[in-house]
C-alpha cells in the first residue's frame, strides 16, 4: 500500500469517528451558560442566539414561574402545549434541553407528531393517556404503544411520528423534557394537508390512495 493510500485511509478513519459528533442535535457548550439574546450588543452568535454579556446575567435568565396552572383546552384537538425553551427561557440556550407541559381535555390528543431535532421523555402529572409511537420504514412501521397512569413514564425516539391521547374520564396533565433547547414540532396532518401553498391534491390521492375530492376537503379543514 503506497503513502497517499496510507494517508487516504487515516482520513477516512478520521471522519468515521468523528462523524457520530458532527450530527449531534445540540452541540455541547464550551463555556458555563450562554443566555440567549436577539441582539449583538458585541456578544457572540450562539445556536441562533447572541450571548448575552456575562457580568449583566441574573438568576432571572434561568427562571420561568407559572407552569403549574392549567390551560385552556378548547380547540379541535382538545389539548395545550405550553413550551419552555429558549424563546422563553433564555438561559437555556446551549444547554440542549427544553420543556413542555401539556393539558388534555376530556377525549384530548396530542395528534401525531414529530420532533425532529430531539427524543421526549413525557412524565404523567394527572390522568390516563394511551400513548404510543411508529418506527420509521427500515424497521417496519413498527407501532408501540402504552397506557399511563399518574406518575408513569414513556420516552418517544428523536424523530419518529407519536402522540398521547386521553382515555380517562377527567383532564389529564403531563410534562416532557426534550433533549435540545429548540426541539422544533412537525404535526402530521397540518404539514400534509395544511401546507401553505397546499401540495396537490393528486399528488396525496396517490400517496394514500384515496379520491382527490377527498383530499381536497381534508386540506379545507386545515
Amino acid at each position: 500500500m503506497t503513502m497517499k493510500s496510507l494517508s487516504l485511509l487515516a482520513i477516512l478513519s478520521l471522519l468515521a469517528l468523528t462523524l457520530p459528533l458532527a450530527i449531534a442535535s445540540d452541540p455541547s457548550p464550551l463555556q458555563d451558560f450562554c443566555v440567549g439574546v436577539n441582539t449583538p450588543a458585541d456578544g457572540v452568535f450562539v445556536n441562533g442566539k447572541f450571548c448575552k454579556d456575562p457580568k449583566l446575567v441574573s438568576a432571572d435568565d434561568f427562571f420561568l414561574a407559572g407552569l403549574q396552572n392549567a390551560r385552556a383546552v378548547a380547540n379541535a384537538v382538545g389539548s395545550n402545549v405550553t413550551a419552555v425553551n429558549v424563546n422563553n427561557l433564555p438561559g437555556l440556550n446551549t444547554l440542549g434541553i427544553s420543556l413542555v407541559r401539556i393539558d388534555y381535555g376530556v377525549n384530548g390528543q396530542n395528534p401525531p407528531h414529530t420532533h425532529p431535532r430531539a427524543t421526549e421523555i413525557l412524565y404523567v402529572g394527572h390522568g390516563t393517556l394511551f400513548v404510543g409511537f411508529v418506527t420509521s420504514n427500515g424497521d417496519g412501521n413498527r407501532l408501540f404503544t402504552k397506557t399511563l397512569n399518574m406518575g408513569d413514564v414513556f420516552v418517544f425516539p428523536e424523530g419518529l411520528i407519536h402522540f398521547q391521547a386521553n382515555v380517562g374520564r377527567s383532564p389529564a396533565v403531563a410534562f416532557a423534557a426534550l433533549s435540545s433547547q429548540n426541539p422544533g414540532v412537525v404535526t402530521i396532518a397540518n404539514t400534509v394537508f395544511g401546507s401553505n401553498p397546499a401540495i396537490d391534491p393528486n399528488v396525496l390521492a396517490r400517496a394514500f390512495q384515496l379520491d382527490p375530492k377527498l383530499i381536497m376537503d381534508l386540506q379545507a379543514k386545515f
